[in-house]
Formats: C-alpha cells, sequence, structure tokens
C-alpha cells in the first residue's frame, strides 16, 4: 500500500512539474488568466482545479486503458487518424517552441539574476536534462518530487505574508472593472485545455510505463489538487498587487514589498519550475520521436536539445503569441472529446 501511494504522489509530482512553468512562477500566466479579476478570478480557479482533477485523471486512466505509448497514439484515439495527425504535429510544434522558450528563460536567469551568461545557462539546463533523460521515467519522478513540494511551500509562504496586510479579505471580495470581462467566463476553460493538452506528452507515457489504474487515478487526484492550492495561494498573494497586470513579473513585485529576503529562493523556485516543464517537454518529445526513428534514446535527446539550443536563441515570442491562441481553442476540443469519451468503469473480465 505504502508503495502505491509513494507511486501516486510521484505521478502528481510529475503533473504539478509539467503544468507548472515559468509563466506560472513569475505569476503573469495566472494574473492573465485569473486575477486581473478578482474575485471572479478566484472562482474560476476552482474551476480549473475541478477540470485538473477529474480530466487529468481520466487522462491517465484511459492511457492505461487503451496502452498509449504516447500522445500521438492517444490523439488519435480521440480524434481519429486523420484529425489525429494534425493534432499531433501541432502539439510536436508547440512542444519544440516551449522547450526553446523555457531554454531561453532559464538562460535569462542566469544573465539578469545570477550575473553570468545567457549560453552558460542554457548549456547547463542541458547538461542537467541529459542527465535526468539518460536515467529515464525515474529520473523525472526524482527530479518532480523535489522541486514541486519546494514550489507549494513558497506559494503557501507568500500567501501567509499577504494574509498580514490590511484589507486582505477585501482585496479578495473585489471585482475590479475590465473591458475584456467575458474572458473570465472563458478563462477556466482555455488555460485547462492548453495545459492539459500540453501535458498530455508527459502523462500518457508516464501513465503507460506505471500500468496500473488506480495508482494514476489517484496521481490525477493528488495532482490536481495541489495545482488548485497553488492556483489560490498565488491568485491569493498577486490580488494583492494594485495593478497586477503592468508588472512583467508580478510576484516579483510582491516579494519587494513583502520579504526581500527571500528573493534568491525565488529565483532558485522559477529555475525549478522551468527545469521540471523542460524535462517533461524533452521527455514526451522523445517518446513520440521514437516510435517513428528506431535510434538510441541518448540520440533523439540529444537531436531535440540541438533544434531546441538554435531556437532559444531567435525572439519566439511573436510567433508562440500566434501559436498559442490557436493551439488553446484546438486543445479546448480535446478536453470536450477527453470529456465526452465514454469510460467504463466496470472490471476488465466484465468488459467485451
Amino acid at each position: 500500500m505504502k508503495r502505491k501511494w509513494g507511486a501516486a504522489f510521484q505521478i502528481a509530482s510529475v503533473y504539478v512539474g509539467t503544468v507548472v512553468g515559468a509563466g506560472f512562477a513569475t505569476g503573469k500566466e495566472i494574473v492573465e488568466f485569473f486575477s486581473r479579476f478578482g474575485f471572479i478570478g478566484l472562482i474560476g480557479i476552482l474551476m480549473s482545479g475541478y477540470i485538473f482533477i477529474v480530466q487529468g485523471s481520466k487522462l491517465m486512466r484511459l492511457s492505461v486503458r487503451i496502452g498509449a505509448k504516447s500522445y500521438q497514439e492517444f490523439n488519435i484515439y480521440l480524434f481519429g487518424n486523420f484529425f489525429g495527425m494534425i493534432i499531433n504535429a501541432l502539439m510536436l510544434l508547440m512542444l519544440l517552441g516551449v522547450t526553446a522558450v523555457m531554454l531561453a528563460g532559464a538562460g535569462a536567469v542566469f544573465e539578469e539574476q545570477l550575473g553570468l551568461s545567457k549560453n552558460f545557462g542554457i548549456l547547463l539546463t542541458i547538461v542537467f536534462s541529459i542527465i535526468v533523460m539518460v536515467v529515464g521515467t525515474k529520473g523525472l519522478f526524482a527530479v518532480n518530487t523535489f522541486v514541486v513540494p519546494v514550489m507549494i511551500a513558497f506559494s503557501f509562504l507568500m500567501l501567509f505574508f499577504s494574509a498580514r496586510l490590511p484589507n486582505f479579505f477585501d482585496q479578495i471580495l473585489y471585482i475590479p472593472f475590465s473591458e475584456d470581462g467575458w474572458k473570465s467566463v472563458v478563462a477556466p476553460f482555455s488555460y485547462t485545455a492548453l495545459n492539459l493538452g500540453l501535458a498530455q506528452a508527459v502523462l500518457v507515457p508516464v501513465a503507460s510505463e506505471v500500468n496500473d489504474e488506480k495508482i494514476v487515478q489517484w496521481g490525477g487526484i493528488l495532482g490536481g489538487t495541489a495545482l488548485t492550492l497553488i492556483l489560490l495561494s498565488s491568485h491569493l498573494t498577486l490580488v494583492m498587487l494594485p495593478d497586477p497586470g503592468v508588472f512583467e513579473i508580478p510576484m516579483a513585485a510582491v516579494l519587494k514589498e513583502l520579504a526581500p529576503g527571500l528573493y534568491f529562493i525565488y529565483i532558485l523556485v522559477i529555475y525549478g519550475e522551468i527545469f521540471t516543464t523542460v524535462i517533461g517537454n524533452i521527455y514526451g518529445l522523445e517518446r513520440q520521436i521514437s516510435t517513428y526513428i528506431f535510434i538510441p534514446r541518448i540520440a533523439v535527446v540529444g537531436g531535440i536539445f540541438v533544434i531546441v539550443y538554435f531556437i532559444s536563441f531567435v525572439n519566439y515570442g511573436t510567433l508562440l503569441s500566434k501559436l498559442y491562441p490557436l493551439f488553446g481553442y484546438i486543445t479546448m476540443i480535446f478536453i470536450i472529446l477527453l470529456w465526452m469519451k465514454p469510460f467504463d468503469d466496470r472490471p476488465s473480465s466484465l468488459r467485451q
């Protein structure tokens, strides 16, 4: 029993580590989707948490049921052969792009915060990632099992400092005016769709490797709950800013006011979140590419890093800004299809 709970916790950590990226750590992503809408954003977070728990668990359980080894097989199961191939091509492009942006973010942390070379930061991240990839799934579990609890602890620590400020509860209930307030209704669905769509690159092969429905179900429940708690604590911290939308790194603005002595820990948390996203994406990409090219895993991983290394020096933000909305709409279809897909809870011996 202890072994099963340990495995479920490891899956939950991978789930959280994959969804949480640099935008999450800086607070920019949370502000854009939730915090700028005030109390409505808080309701949106609770809705997102429910989707993360229910759909994340279902995604992994279905992966075990159909024996999907990669997100490619899972998307073909959901969308059919023709549309599944289109979705997979877009997924490949997005994962390469996001990984490149994460590497650039890692380089920026070294350059802007530590005064070191950006190239050094990128190369060091690649070296660390390759070491984790060589170890395989155990390495992925180990990194996330360490980083994720630190992220959760940090987010609750920031909430503790924020709760001591005057008017804390008034700010939680406040609903600011927003010209695009209609987005607050769509936000829970587009946010979870985009994140689950990308996270399936890791969750599908991990679930298949564990190959135990109960373990992956509880991994999804624990991971979705942890994501909800991190979102909630971060939101309750960020709403204390007078206008969180104007800051590029809103969490840093909060830190400078509440706990400047924790800034170095914050930098480590950002880097940890970037790193878990990089290794999660590389893991998913390697699993997909390995179904087409039968060469050693390390060669596949090395090839992926060569591609994203060069992309990371290009201004990729413009391209991503055009791809993300398109990907968000398509992954909303992914969420709808996943939700509608019948799930037979009878024992396997009774299923035809």
